[in-house]
């Protein structure tokens, strides 16, 4: 019984050996040009418009015994010469590509005829995509792009409704520790404060959103979910968290960030930092805040 692995090795080395495909033309004794009247000339021209995308690698001339070492091998060269000169211009040609003359020092054909010929060495259009694979060329690897280091904003002008302008001054820090967190850290966003049992943003909070915000834009494969948590008493009745977890999310989505980069729950009180009831304003704070989840980043 045959070994199957052997089997499908000698496959795979024939295929190999056969993607490189080769057409060969025959010359007279002594000749290097083929009559253009000729049933060759008319094939072989037939041949190169079929074959105008496929791709030249080498093109090898022979002679036969007859005659001087020498002579055979200027014949050879002619040959190769003639046969480039049909090509050029008809057919794609590698940079590369090879003309060899091997004249009569070669392995000969009994049948002298075949020994008077010129080898044309090609690879097909439809096997160009494996040009590299099937001329044993390993290809070098790509160097990575130089990655640019990232600048955050320290301060940014914003307009007011009333047309005056505010300059605010960003925490770099906290920026920094957002774009480099990796999936599943937990980052507090601090001193993003609510106006009392509202979802809505203390206007002393802004910079803290353009922090994010821009944090978002500088880091496109960032992905986030935005948590809320409350403090005080047991429960979330008025689902507070979850309204102020969307309050950030849709300032973001405002602003151009994604939905397909954003969620949000709230929480409510089920994740405190301080047990409750918290003793003081300073743990009742710490509790009442807004977290990002980093899901996804570079």
């Amino acid at each position: 019984m045959r070994n199957p692995v052997l089997i499908i090795l000698f496959f795979l080395l024939s295929f190999t050996a056969t993607a490189q495909k080769q057409y060969s033309l025959y010359f007279d004794s002594n000749k290097y040009e083929i009559d253009p009247a000729s049933d060759q000339m008319r094939i072989f021209k037939s041949w190169m418009a079929a074959n105008k995308e496929s791709k030249i690698v080498s093109i090898n001339g022979f002679t036969d015994e007859d005659g001087t070492i020498t002579s055979n091998d200027t014949l050879a060269q002619r040959r190769v010469a003639y046969v480039f000169g049909l090509i050029n211009g008809n057919i794609k040609i590698r940079d590369d590509f090879e003309t060899r003359s091997f004249g009569e020092l070669h392995k000969h054909y009994d049948e002298k005829a075949k020994n008077r010929r010129v080898d044309i060495f090609y690879i097909r259009k439809d096997e160009l995509h494996r040009e590299n694979e099937i001329l044993g060329i390993e290809e070098e690897p790509k160097p990575e792009p130089e990655k640019k280091p990232i600048v955050y904003t320290e301060k940014i002008v914003l307009r007011n409704p009333n047309g005056t302008t505010d300059e605010i001054i960003l925490d770099t820090v906290f920026m920094k520790k957002v774009g480099t967190a990796k999936p599943g850290e937990h980052l507090a966003m601090k001193n993003l404060n609510f106006y009392e049992n509202t979802f809505a943003i203390t206007q002393e909070s802004r910079p803290r959103l353009f922090e994010l915000l821009e944090v978002m834009r500088l880091h496109p494969k960032l992905k986030i979910k935005i948590q809320g948590h409350i403090c005080c008493m047991e429960g979330d009745p008025r689902d507070l968290s979850t309204k102020r977890a969307k309050a950030v999310f849709m300032f973001l989505q405002q602003y151009g960030v994604l939905k397909s980069r954003l969620s949000f729950e709230g929480l409510g009180t089920s994740q405190p930092l301080y047990p409750l009831p918290e003793n003081n304003e300073e743990e009742r704070a710490a509790n009442r805040r807004v977290e990002i989840l980093v899901v996804e980043n570079e």
